[in-house]
This record gives structure tokens, sequence and C-alpha cells, in this order.
């Protein structure tokens, strides 16, 4: 039996504990968006929330620690037409007034290839389901950019109830992009 004495023992600890330490963290900086994309009529149309909370997490070689936390005002969604910046956030889609927020948390990280993936479950007018994002990590600096974006169906999720559940009017995939510029904490 080999002994090994507490002090070295204690030095040894001093050591590994940094090898195992978390992802570093990243607070979202100006010039950070998150947006999306989806057709009406045929026409693509863009749209981006201006407000939404961002928790990051994230360091390519420790992926088993990284994680997101995004929390999105959805009456925030904004696309430039009027009429459609009214009706996002009424009951026949996001309906804000009764579900003001939608969540994406993180469930794990895993590598395909040169792209890694984020597993996730995103909440959205009550129903919560899985999402998988691609992720684009570059540091610089004491910060980094952070760029994501997958599709989802707004149909699993009740977004476009009523009349605009017909797919030939409003495409049931809508793409999520983000680009977050992140400054390490």
């Amino acid at each position: 039996m080999i002994r090994i004495p507490y002090r070295s023992l204690a030095v040894l600890l001093a050591i590994a504990v940094p090898c195992v330490a978390g992802a570093a963290d990243y607070t979202v900086q100006a010039g950070s968006k998150l947006g999306f994309t989806s057709n009406f009529q045929g026409s693509s149309f863009d749209g981006q929330f201006n407000k939404w909370t961002a928790n990051i997490s994230y360091d390519a070689a420790k992926l088993a620690s990284s994680k997101f936390d995004v929390t999105v005002d959805l009456s925030s969604a904004k696309t430039g037409d009027n009429d459609r910046d009214s009706a996002l956030p009424g009951p026949d889609f996001f309906d804000a007034a009764k579900y003001p927020q939608a969540h994406f948390v993180t469930t794990g990280f895993r590598q395909q290839g040169a792209q890694v993936i984020a597993d996730g479950t995103l909440t959205l007018r009550g129903v919560t389901k899985p999402v998988s994002l691609n992720v684009t990590f570059k540091p610089q600096g004491s910060g980094a950019t952070l760029d994501v974006n997958g599709s989802l169906n707004r149909l699993d999720f009740g977004v476009g109830g009523g009349d605009y559940k017909d797919t030939s009017v409003i495409g049931a995939n809508v793409k999520v992009t983000a680009h977050l510029v992140l400054a390490a904490k």
C-alpha cells in the first residue's frame, strides 16, 4: 500500500481542482442579436427580439460543464412590418399576455464532426420541446463571439393558431439565429 502524506495529498488536490473546473462564464455585450426568419405568403421575412437575457458558460474543451440559459421577452418581437409586429404578441401567435417569456436551456453539448451542437429544451406558450442548435464559438482576447442557429416548427409550440395554422400562408419552419458578443466575467 502506498501512503501519501497529507501535505502531498493537499498539493495534488490543489493542482487537480483547476483541471476539473467548469467552463468560462460570459456576459452578453452590446451588438448582440437574437433573431428569427420565417415566410409569409411565400416571402421570407426576418425578425428579432429586442429584450432578452442570456447566461452563457462555455468552453469548447469542456462541453460537459458548458451551459446556455436564455430568457426572451416575447412582446419585444419586431419584424419591421406594423401589422405583423402588432399580431405577434397576440393570442394567435406568442400570446404574450398569458405567456410573456420563452425560455431555452441546454441539456448538453455534443460534437458532430467539426460542428458543436447544443441540445436543450425550449418552453414557448407553455409547451416544452427539445431543440438543437449549431454553435460556433470564437475566442477573442478576454471575450468571444458566439453564433447559434437552428430550426423549429412553430406549430409544435402552438404559434400561429386559428386561421394561421395554414402553412401555405405562414410557413411552419422558423429559423432561429443569434450572434452574441461576449466578455469574460
